[in-house]
């Protein structure tokens, strides 16, 4: 890693957004540790969406101090990892990412009817299409003081890699 390289990005976007294929792609290509953010929901969290119905705050935050806490953990050990996260709002993302100067935040961008599409043609996922409308709905997107790096995702997976590569400059 070089030295401005940070030791952690966090990959963000509405569902269906390519957070968990780019984020896996990406530690795979650089050596580092990859964690999708759904593994860190609480069995109570799963069985709310998988029912089609939305997370409220409160349900989040657990969930949220869970990925807060592996971020922490990765960076204590020198461990560079790409962990996902929807981080819907700027409440959560201060949660996750707050004053970590060693967390770069990467938000996958596309419109509505990419991304519905894109969920329609997923398979045994818990989160079910009726509930996109919610994503956007909560969505607000990253500010220019959160610093976030933003990429298009009307690419393949390996380009939008890339681009995030090249842009953070990040190396094994």
């Amino acid at each position: 890693m070089s030295a401005h390289s940070p030791s952690v990005v966090l990959i963000m976007g509405v569902t269906s957004s390519g957070k968990s294929t780019v984020g896996e792609g990406l530690a795979e290509r650089l050596g580092w540790i990859f964690r999708d953010a759904d593994s860190f929901h609480p069995p109570e969290n799963v069985a709310k969406m998988s029912s089609g119905q939305p997370l409220d705050d409160e349900d989040r935050k657990p969930w949220l101090q869970a990925i807060a806490r592996f971020i922490d953990e990765a960076e204590a050990q020198n461990n560079p990892a790409v962990v996902t996260c929807s981080a819907l709002k700027r409440i959560y993302r201060e949660v996750i990412v707050g004053s970590r100067d060693h967390v770069e935040l990467v938000h996958l961008v596309g419109d509505k009817q990419l991304i519905a599409e894109r969920m329609a043609a997923r398979k045994n996922h818990f989160m079910p299409t009726t509930l996109l409308d919610s994503q956007f709905a909560t969505l607000e997107a990253p500010q220019d003081d959160e610093k976030p790096f933003r990429v298009p995702i009307d690419q393949e997976p390996s380009a939008i890699i890339q681009t995030i590569i090249d842009g953070l400059k990040l190396s094994r």
